[in-house]
């Protein structure tokens, strides 16, 4: 596993929270909820790939 792809993970989230502070203190709490929902989406399809890649790996492993 890339050691890459924990950091960009991290500093995703870092940058996702200080715009969710931002956000908030300015009084748009819906937009801070939006950009919240979209760090956690580009997450979540970064590590989808990843799981893709583990099951190809074993589909190859076990010549399924």
């Amino acid at each position: 596993m890339n050691i890459d792809l924990i950091f960009k993970i991290a500093a995703i989230g870092i940058l996702i929270t200080i715009l969710n502070l931002v956000l908030t203190k300015a009084g748009r709490e819906e937009i801070a909820l939006m950009s919240t929902l979209a760090g956690l989406v580009i997450v979540l399809m970064m590590v989808a790939q990843l799981i893709n890649e583990l099951f190809q790996s074993v589909r190859t492993l076990f010549q399924l």
